[in-house]
This record gives structure tokens, sequence and C-alpha cells, in this order.
């Protein structure tokens, strides 16, 4: 099973033109999945429940989701992903990351 979901970000550019930027389907997906890993990452890290190396592997796994499966600049992928994290509890993440964090890996390779 996918994850499919569809986000619709607003934002803001420097000028203050307030533009809205829509991920959905693969792209959306692939947000999520970011979202979970970094922000189980940062969680965990904090819980003392993993090192700094393994913080910094689960973040950069994060990038590479974002680089090479979703479009758009370094800024509207942060903007998507702050939203995505505000909308979950970090137990509702947690449990994401139990259920998906393997299919994520699958659905969107990094190598």
């Amino acid at each position: 099973m996918k994850l499919l979901i569809s986000t619709a970000i607003v934002w803001s550019v420097l000028s203050g033109t307030v533009l809205a930027l829509t991920y959905e389907g693969e792209e959306a997906a692939a947000l999520r999945c970011a979202n979970m890993i970094a922000h189980t990452a940062v969680t965990l890290a904090r819980a003392e429940m993993i090192g700094a190396d393994e913080k910094t592997v689960m973040l950069g796994v994060t990038v590479l989701i974002l680089e090479r499966h979703v479009s758009g600049t370094r800024g509207q992928k942060k903007t998507a992903m702050t939203i995505l994290r505000d909308r979950r509890t970090i137990d509702q993440t947690l449990e994401d990351y139990r259920k998906h964090a393997a299919h994520c890996l699958v659905q969107f390779p990094i190598n």
C-alpha cells in the first residue's frame, strides 16, 4: 500500500506574494515519509534513545528523499515539512514510523 496524501501548502515569498503549492500523490507521500523519519530522529535523539550518528544518518535519509522525490525549492520543501510536522502529534509520528518506515525506503529509494 502506498502512502498517498494530498497536502496544500501556502507560503510567502520574500516579496510578500502568497503562492499556493500543492503536493499530491507520490510527492506528498515522499514528504510524509521524510517528515516522519526526521521527526522520529530528532525525538529519539532528544530522549537519548539513539546517538548523534544514528540521528545524522536518519536526517541524511530525509534529505535524500526530498532531493530525489519531491519537486520545488528547498524553502518550499521546508515549509511543507513544517506544516506536516505540526499536523501530527509525536505519538502519531512514532506510530507511523513503526508501521511505515521500511515501506518508505522501498517506495522512495535513496541509492
